[in-house]
């Protein structure tokens, strides 16, 4: 599907994530002509207001999340007009009718993105084709979460099935639409020099952290209904593991990139109960600080005690013939001591080394791409100390850097939401998720769930503000490697 869309309907228009990432996304895409002249933008929501108040809403959404010296009066204004409202609800197909009616009979092709509650889909679904706007002109995107276990991302992927074709959905994971997630493929694929080595003769593990120093924030019925494993394992970690291990796609083409994808989160090691105590940490933050702030424990937080694990520390292996025998070690967690995503391939080290005085031994390389909050790509190498080496020579570990920030200076960092919604828009659908990549998530999701029940294990508490159960350094540590804190 190339043909850009004409209309773009917005549901969950007045919501969170609209506020801070959409309409911003989309102020940012107008305001350097990239979305197209006649464009549409109409938003719907349950809330009770007009045009006139939508556009106000989206006045402040772009103020107060887009530099003040990105936004000119005129640049906002141009974006404004695009907008228009109409209030409904999922559940009456009155609002859908008045929604078909503002579209009109020659909207031309239409892009929808729905970020509303699950439970709200197939109702929504429904309506539209009753409404007529879920034709072959229509192409649909769908916000996470997409089910919580595999039987209900199955249910939600059939509801939408029923009127959207696989090549007409575009599901997210925002992940995706960062920069340096996308810089890793170009990363490995562009260069000669990483290639030969990307494998398990090079490599000793790989290690991705998704760390967090937020609690609940307001969210403490959809989270302790959900727990870290499925809110960031399932869908971001299990992602950015299968970009480091996939084989290289024959072209930077939807298929192509996630044939291989899915080939790799076909690949991953289930795990049973027998071997859950060894591969798994679950744990729950208690009281203690972020920064120089006391914070409350996750029960005095959430009102309630509960077993839901704030922190998911895993050893999975991808069986296949690159990365046999390498671990691969994903991280995640609330009120952690650091806020920053980021992957970490470590090599092996040298088989012998040359150089025996004190001061001198060797430790393996590193490539460390962070994601956020800065993006930045570094190779971690051992060089000589400056000096007369009347003591003999010295060795330290320094690090090569491509500073991101400086070596793109000329060119604006967007918004992860920019990218994806310029796909959306132009129906390029390469960088989101396909149906039976979700679905394999899931389903190695939904054992590793299955193999800590069986196998009895309980959230450790860990301090807020350290870095989960000391169990997960142990998991790490127990194979010789260490976490990069």
């Amino acid at each position: 599907m190339s043909t850009k869309a004409s209309t773009l309907l917005l549901f969950g228009a007045t919501g969170d994530l609209a506020k801070r990432m959409l309409l911003p996304s989309l102020f940012g895409l107008d305001r350097d002509k990239l979305l197209p002249r006649g464009l549409r933008i109409v938003g719907t929501a349950r809330s009770e207001r007009d045009t006139g108040s939508f556009r106000d809403h989206a006045r402040g959404a772009v103020q107060d999340h887009v530099p003040e010296d990105y936004v000119s009066p005129e640049d906002l204004d141009r974006f404004l007009d695009r907008l228009t409202y109409v209030q409904l609800d999922a559940n009456d197909p009155a609002g859908f009718n008045r929604l078909a009616a503002e579209v009109g009979d020659s909207a031309g092709e239409i892009a929808i993105f729905l970020s509303t509650a699950p439970s709200l889909f197939r109702p929504t679904i429904e309506n539209l084709q009753a409404a007529g706007l879920a034709g072959a002109h229509v192409r649909m995107a769908l916000e996470k979460p997409l089910g919580n276990d595999l039987a209900s991302s199955r249910e939600i992927n059939d509801a939408v099935a029923t009127a959207f074709p696989e090549e007409r959905t575009f599901r997210i994971d925002h992940y995706l639409g960062k920069e340096t997630v996308q810089n890793l493929l170009a990363l490995r694929f562009a260069n000669l020099l990483f290639e030969p080595l990307w494998n398990a003769r090079h490599i000793a593990h790989v290690q991705i952290t998704v760390a967090e120093t937020i609690g609940l924030e307001g969210r403490g019925d959809y989270y302790d209904s959900t727990g870290a494993l499925r809110d960031m394992v399932q869908n971001h970690m299990l992602q950015l593991l299968a970009l480091v291990a996939m084989e290289p796609p024959s072209s930077f083409d939807a298929a192509a990139v996630r044939d291989e994808k899915v080939k790799v989160l076909r690949s991953l090691r289930p795990l049973t109960a027998a071997t859950a105590a060894d591969h798994v940490v679950v744990g729950q933050y208690d009281e203690g600080s972020t920064g120089d702030c006391p914070v409350r424990g996750y029960a005095e937080e959430l009102g309630k005690t509960s077993t839901t694990e704030t922190s998911v520390a895993i050893k999975a292996h991808v069986d296949n013939w690159r990365w046999a025998g390498v671990p691969f070690y994903l991280r995640t967690g609330k009120r952690l001591a650091e806020r920053k995503t980021e992957i970490v391939v470590e090599f092996r080290n040298v088989p012998h080394s040359m150089f025996a005085e004190p001061g001198a031994s060797t430790r393996p390389n590193r490539l460390i791409i962070a994601i956020q909050p800065e993006e930045n790509i570094s190779l971690e190498m051992m060089a000589k100390v400056p000096g007369l080496d009347r003591g003999g020579i010295r060795l330290r570990e320094v690090s090569l850097d491509i500073d991101q920030p400086h070596a793109f200076s000329d060119v604006r960092r967007r918004i992860a939401y920019e990218r994806l919604l310029l796909d959306l828009i132009e129906g390029d659908p390469t960088l989101f998720v396909r149906r039976d990549e979700v679905e394999a998530q899931w389903q190695w999701i939904d054992g590793v769930r299955q193999s800590w029940q069986e196998g009895g294990l309980v959230p450790q508490p860990y301090p807020s503000g350290s870095w989960g159960p000391a169990a997960a350094e142990a998991l790490i540590g127990g194979d010789g490697g260490r976490w990069n804190d």
